[in-house]
């Protein structure tokens, strides 16, 4: 089953309804390019998160070959890819009995090879009953929590390790291997941190695998990444494959990480001027947070990019030109706070370009991308949504 959208003819940039969410082919090609070519020099093998992307068009130019592999957060994305070829994929969220029948559904009707991750005997002894009961050996990772940021077993715990291990080798199921994301690095921005965060995360996942192996259990797979470790690793020794998935488009938080440039950010929402609020220096966009959604990632940062940073139509950024404020459809578009810019003098019915805090949160607000070409729109990728 393809759950591909035929569109109308594509229109040129001025006749697109806005709110509309645009992706920059050349940047979206170019950060992928220099990702792969980075692990490649590294010797690990890449696989895509597709959470962010959420679009067979875009998967299919990230990942390694049309059947994989890749990586997905919900059942709703596993079900589409399977759906649409892939066939090797990670649900990398803690699996629960109550997810194991869809699960099992998506691997015998599509014939994936979907691996589960979890970090409790509970966890582990209800996959291996449900894998012996359905004749299905669900292959699965032990996540490990390598920097207290949310999930998994902590490294020094080798006893809970092993009996997990223990289950899965011993019962129904299979062990894949060990599997880490290191999210605290979303909150640093010192390259020196970020690379001691992906040496961190690289490590915890390479000692449990070796505490795995030397307690005579199989541990083929050592699985790491989040964006910013991906970026600055300068050593995955013992690492076989490495996640990431918000790179491909940027956005303003991987900026103010050092994750990405601005010139590199691909995704963005066009926008239109709807309204002018002289007296208090505001634009008014079509844009609130519906489309921009409500992530204020950056408001953590050095610098504040409020509900996102204002472009022209080409896609370059104006001076300390920021949302400065959202409603549900309205955008309260200003200069940045204690900035010296001028408000740019924007007619009614002007295009913008808003670049996105936070590309997932963003995205997942549009059911397709408008592919650009410069300014011009050259094609129109179906994305989806939900769980």
């Amino acid at each position: 089953m393809s759950t591909s959208v035929s569109f109308d003819p594509v229109p040129p940039l001025r006749q697109l309804q806005t709110p509309c969410l645009l992706l920059d082919q050349a940047r979206f090609e170019r950060n992928v390019r220099r990702m792969r070519t980075h692990l490649a020099q590294l010797g690990v093998s890449f696989r895509p998160h597709l959470k962010t992307a959420k679009s067979i068009e875009v998967a299919r130019r990230v990942m390694d070959s049309a059947a994989g592999p890749g990586t997905v957060s919900t059942l709703r994305e596993a079900e589409y890819f399977a759906a649409n070829g892939v066939r090797d994929l990670i649900y990398a969220v803690g699996i629960v009995p109550e997810k194991l029948d869809p699960l099992g559904a998506i691997r015998s009707t599509h014939g994936a090879d979907m691996a589960v991750i979890l970090d409790s005997v509970e966890q582990a002894e209800a996959l291996s009953a449900w894998s012996a009961a359905h004749g299905q050996a669900v292959p699965a990772f032990i996540e490990i929590d390598s920097d207290g940021h949310r999930s998994g077993v902590a490294p020094e715990d080798a006893e809970l390790l092993i009996a997990i291990g223990r289950i899965l080798d011993g019962g129904a199921a299979e062990l894949r291997g060990v599997l880490t994301h290191a999210g605290g690095s979303y909150a640093l921005h010192d390259p020196a941190d970020l690379r001691a965060a992906a040496d961190a995360e690289r490590d915890a996942a390479v000692t449990c695998a070796r505490v795995l192996r030397a307690a005579g259990l199989p541990c083929p797979a050592v699985s790491v990444g989040s964006t910013p470790t991906a970026t600055f690793a300068d050593d995955l020794g013992g690492v076989t494959e490495v996640r990431a998935g918000v790179f491909m488009f940027g956005d303003l938080v991987q900026a103010g990480i050092g994750s990405c440039a601005e010139e590199d950010i691909a995704l963005s929402v066009l926008a239109t001027v709807i309204g002018h609020q002289s007296a208090k220096g505001w634009l008014i966009v079509d844009a609130g947070w519906m489309a921009l959604s409500r992530d204020r990632g950056t408001g953590r940062q050095s610098v504040d990019q409020g509900y996102g940073l204002v472009c022209d139509e080409t896609g370059r950024a104006y001076p300390d030109l920021v949302v400065l404020d959202a409603n549900q459809e309205h955008g309260i578009v200003g200069v940045r706070p204690g900035s010296g810019a001028a408000l740019p003098p924007l007619p009614l019915g002007a295009r913008v370009r808003i670049l996105p805090n936070h590309a997932c949160a963003t995205a997942a607000q549009f059911g397709r991308y408008e592919v650009m070409d410069g300014t011009a729109v050259v094609d129109r990728w179906p994305r989806i949504n939900g769980w």
